[in-house]
């Protein structure tokens, strides 16, 4: 989830991050549909069950409500039931599950102080999908009074935990500074973490770090590699910095065939940036060159937004190109 947001950076240029946000919305319903061993396989079995009370059939069955699975037809309002249930039992699962429908305002009205509280309860009991959204919510002021220092905590509780979106986000922090002291190498760190974990967000973000030097010796072809792994997830934004690599000749043969390919999957998910970047490319190329990266372009992922499924601040557009 995942993207960046615009954060005040004073000593560098001002560069894109994780997604400083709680978890984005398919991210938690995939939380929510995880399997469990035990699942009862017919819905009225696990009805039954839940009707006498049983927390955990309750928070399953709130989940097939929320997810439109087990033979059920999508109702927030009947998820919100039965998470209710399962949460003044005490369970994690039904406390974040209703947590997030607070939040989301989906089958309940929207009330970010619910959130809070129902965050809170499992992130106390160590649910990591909870911590990192409570920790968004004091970053953003949300349902609780701004507070930087408490975000980072739930931040790192749910890094701890391996949620890979709070290890890009604890990243940023390190970055900004936000919380936490300045600590670009720290920063480095928590990318990289989340970066080989397959997080194209954070992969973005580690190829940025190599390709300036901050926090790690720079280092073009470490800058390429990451990058080139956040652009074949479709990846928008590293498609765009893939294709000045190769433009350039830095950390990767120069190929402008590879360059202009880039920049057409870019476009095509959004970033029209890569417009620019083609049309300048097609002065010093012919055109069975920009045939073959045209038919390049087709043998790679379609791109997707940075904005994709995640609640952002305001955003820039610098890049790897943008570097002085």
């Amino acid at each position: 989830m995942n993207s960046r947001v615009l954060f005040p950076v004073t000593l560098l240029a001002v560069v894109w991050f994780c997604s400083f946000t709680s978890i984005s919305q398919e991210q938690a319903k995939a939380q929510l549909a995880q399997g469990e061993e035990g699942r009862p396989s017919d819905l009225q079995s696990l009805k039954q069950k839940a009707l006498t009370g049983d927390a955990k059939a309750e928070y399953l069955l709130g989940r097939s409500y929320m997810t439109g699975a087990a033979g059920v037809s999508l109702d927030y309002q009947e998820a919100a039931i039965w998470f209710r249930k399962a949460a003044a039992q005490g369970s994690a699962d039904g406390e974040f599950g209703l947590g997030y429908l607070y939040e989301q305002g989906k089958g309940v009205r929207r009330d970010y102080r619910q959130a809070v509280t129902y965050y809170t309860a499992a992130a106390q009991q160590g649910y990591s999908t909870a911590e990192n959204n409570l920790a968004s919510m004091y970053a953003h002021g949300q349902g609780v009074r701004k507070n930087m220092v408490e975000a980072v905590r739930w931040y790192r509780a749910a890094a701890d935990h391996g949620e890979v979106t709070a290890q890009c986000n604890l990243a940023s922090l390190y970055f900004s500074g936000s919380g936490v002291t300045r600590d670009y190498a720290q920063a480095a760190t928590w990318f990289k973490v989340a970066a080989e974990r397959g997080h194209a967000p954070a992969q973005e973000d580690l190829a940025w770090m190599y390709y300036t030097g901050t926090g790690v010796t720079l280092d073009y072809s470490e800058a390429a590699k990451w990058v080139q792994k956040a652009a074949q997830q479709g990846y928008a934004r590293a498609q765009i910095d893939l294709g000045h690599l190769y433009e350039q000749g830095k950390g990767v043969p120069l190929d402008y065939v590879s360059a202009y390919a880039w920049y057409k999957l870019a476009v095509a998910g959004g970033d029209e940036r890569g417009r620019a970047k083609m049309k300048s490319l097609t002065q010093v190329m012919t055109q069975a060159q920009i045939g073959e990266a045209s038919v390049r372009a087709t043998q790679f992922p379609v791109s997707r937004s940075s904005r994709e499924g995640v609640r952002n601040s305001s955003e820039i557009g610098n890049s790897f190109a943008d570097w002085r």
